[in-house]
């Protein structure tokens, strides 16, 4: 059978001799430039580029095979390249295409039934730009004819460099490695310029057969040295490194979730608006930050930077990498409770309105607000209650008591609309269903929502979309809807309180990481059971964010906001503002800056910024007795149930207001009442508390559901 095979294979080669003696006809076989053909094999990896040009990110998008990026001949170790052309073509200099010699040499070893190929390197390049080239399980005459033509037209349009080049990235190497890019890498995790001559000899003989054996490949490889002590260091090198599947390690791999957002199958490169440099720099903040909480069942985290005017991505850190508990997460996406982060959105509107200052008094005092599941009684985080304070004290030291009396000024309602304006998509139900909570942060929110929102504060009101691209810029627009807008007064005046490290400092402590030496407003934030904490804050040029917790929604063990986030934040918005430390922000002509004296409080004179309009240079507290009676029961928006095991004639609802006044009296949808206690029906009902002289004092909307027993 063999020896059949040999006289075969004479019989192509004869073929071919005789041929190649004749003139070449005109009808020479297109073969397409040397850039055309490097253009078509792109690398099974897509590559992100940040801002810079540098690589950022390497993601495959070709699942077919693994190929690296084109190698030009000078960046190839010469160890390779000279080993190549010893084992594959050593007349490869000095021939036009064919070897005549080698395909003599062919026809006699093929006589001897020792048959044996006798291709070139420019033979195979040609075979491998075009596919009908390439031999199959049978061999032709006709093919081998053509392939002879391919190769001498290839040598007429390419140099031997551009040839040898071609050879070198488009030949397989070792099972789907192809490309000399990838196999360095996949196979000896090096560059292809750094190949030393052991790994340039495994590869070469490899050429002929990519799936052979590592033991066999070793055999090949021993019988080009000169010494069993080369041969045993041969015979080690491919038993370790060519065993098992190869693995094409990412050049890069700092943006693993922007590139799977940007990247897909067929983009060769794309640029990101990231900095590889800033990139890198968090992404090691973060995983310093997670080794040191990782004793307090820390996990997880994530880092989002944007430039304030342009809204470009500078950093974005989807997890910890390598201490993360799901890399494939993307923390930046992922919903999460917002904590004490939607305060500065909840007082801004409230200041907007006019409803109060920055020096308004809020009451820090145990509440307890009747709501649809029951009592609802906010908690300090710290469970101290500090009585009469400033907002801008309340806000700074992230108090939970004044901003819920806040949110009851407002309305659930109207901060439910004003946090849909900012792009909080995920708070899509009504104020009823969110309650008091809101005000604590209840919904859940995303990073990307949140630093987007914080941006909107330092643009004074002005929102735009978030970019990951270069040119894909929209300018800010207003937030402007029928519910009002977020004015540059507003925001001016809650960017100046988050910025106030005295005014922070009665809940943080004088040294804590927040502190910066230069200007910028922060805020942090804590949710239920420490199951996540936040950090985000900006400077007039950028807005950073970063979130700390786990992505099962296990608790954290003591780790708050200050403890957990904040110190990643003031690294990275350092870092940031290295070159520039930046100034304040401008007042914007619809404020002012009022001195103010504080009666009745422990607070200190200061100057305070105003809206025009509501300054207010005294801020006392009223006297118990001339403070206006509230409704407290039922509360505004609360839903009353009517028990269907309890007679009507036993239930009733018991108005009460604070403080009580027996001159007053109450009014339910327009009719008055004749006592304090009124037996409930269904629907939804206005009660009002009106005073001696016939005015309404208060009013409060509730609703009743349930069927009454006769």
């Amino acid at each position: 059978m063999k020896r059949r095979s040999g006289v075969m294979l004479a019989a192509l080669t004869i073929g071919a001799v005789v041929l190649g003696a004749l003139v070449i006809s005109d009808r020479t076989p297109e073969v397409p430039d040397f850039a055309a053909v490097r253009a078509a094999h792109p690398a099974s990896e897509s590559r992100l580029l940040d801002r810079h040009g540098r690589l950022l990110h390497e993601r495959r998008t070709d699942p077919t095979r693994r190929r690296g990026q084109w190698t030009p001949l000078a960046a190839i170790s010469p160890r390779l390249r000279d080993t190549v052309v010893a084992l594959e073509d050593r007349r490869f200099p000095r021939h036009a295409g064919v070897d005549w010699l080698a395909i003599a040499a062919a026809l006699r070893d093929g006589l001897r039934g020792r048959p044996r190929g006798a291709s070139t390197i420019t033979m195979q390049v040609a075979a491998q730009i075009e596919p009908a080239l390439r031999a199959g399980k049978r061999r032709s005459l006709t093919r081998k004819w053509r392939q002879i033509t391919a190769a001498r037209a290839v040598e007429r349009r390419w140099s031997k460099a551009e040839i040898l080049e071609a050879y070198l990235n488009l030949a397989s190497y070792r099972g789907e490695i192809a490309g000399i890019d990838a196999a360095a890498r996949a196979l000896f995790g090096k560059a292809p310029v750094t190949l030393d001559a052991d790994e340039a000899l495994l590869l070469a003989v490899s050429l002929r057969s990519p799936n052979a054996a590592p033991s066999r490949v070793a055999v090949r490889a021993c019988r080009h040295t000169a010494s069993s002590a080369a041969c045993e260091r041969l015979t080690r090198l491919a038993l370790t490194r060519l065993t098992g599947v190869p693995t094409l390690t990412p050049a890069a791999d700092l943006a693993p979730h922007v590139a799977r957002r940007l990247l897909r199958g067929g983009d060769a490169t794309r640029t990101t608006t990231l900095d590889a440099r800033l990139q890198r720099f968090a992404l090691d903040s973060l995983a310093r930050q997670l080794r040191q909480l990782a004793p307090r069942n820390v996990h997880d985290g994530a880092v989002l930077a944007v430039d304030n005017r342009s809204g470009e991505v500078l950093i974005y850190v989807g997890n910890g990498g390598v201490w993360s508990s799901a890399r494939h997460v993307d923390g930046i996406r992922a919903p999460r409770q917002a904590g004490s982060t939607l305060k500065p959105f909840l007082y801004a509107l409230a200041v907007e309105q006019r409803l109060l200052t920055a020096a308004s008094l809020l009451e820090d005092s145990p509440i307890n607000l009747e709501t649809p599941t029951g009592l609802y009684v906010p908690q300090n985080y710290d469970h101290r209650f500090r009585g009469m304070l400033s907002l801008r004290a309340s806000l700074a030291g992230s108090l939970n008591v004044p901003a819920v009396r806040t949110l009851m000024l407002l309305g659930p309602d109207a901060f439910v609309t004003r946090l849909r304006e900012l792009g909080f998509d995920g708070v899509d139900r009504d104020g009823d269903y969110y309650g008091y909570a809101l005000a604590l942060g209840a919904p859940e929110v995303t990073l990307w929502q949140l630093v987007n929102a914080y941006r909107t504060l330092a643009n004074g009101g002005l929102r735009s979309p978030l970019n990951l691209e270069p040119g894909d810029v929209a300018a800010p627009q207003s937030t402007a809807s029928p519910a009002g807008a977020m004015r540059a007064a507003a925001a001016f005046v809650i960017g100046d309180v988050l910025a106030d490290r005295d005014a922070r400092s009665a809940s943080f402590g004088v040294d804590n990481a927040m502190n910066l030496p230069f200007w910028a407003a922060v805020k942090t934030g804590t949710s239920k059971q420490m199951r996540d904490n936040w950090c985000i804050g900006y400077t007039a040029r950028y807005t950073v964010g970063v979130w700390i917790g786990n992505f099962d929604g296990a608790p954290m063990w003591d780790v708050s906001g200050l403890s957990g986030a904040a110190p990643v934040w003031a690294e990275v918005i350092s870092q940031l503002q290295a070159a520039d430390p930046g100034t304040p922000p401008r007042p914007p002509a619809a404020v002012e800056r009022v001195p103010v004296r504080f009666a009745g409080t422990g607070e200190p004179p200061r100057e305070e910024w105003f809206l025009r309009g509501t300054a207010t240079r005294r801020i006392e507290q009223t006297p118990p007795a001339r403070r206006p009676p509230r409704i407290i029961y039922p509360g505004n928006g609360s839903i009353l149930v009517i028990d269907p095991d309890i007679p009507s004639r036993h239930q009733r609802v018991f108005l009460a207001s604070r403080p009580s006044h027996a001159a007053y009296t109450w009014t339910l949808d327009g009719t008055p009442l004749a006592a304090a206690a009124w037996a409930p029906q269904p629907g939804h009902h206005t009660l009002d508390l009106i005073d001696e002289d016939g005015l309404r004092v208060d009013r409060v909307r509730f609703a009743v559901r349930g069927t009454p027993l006769p």
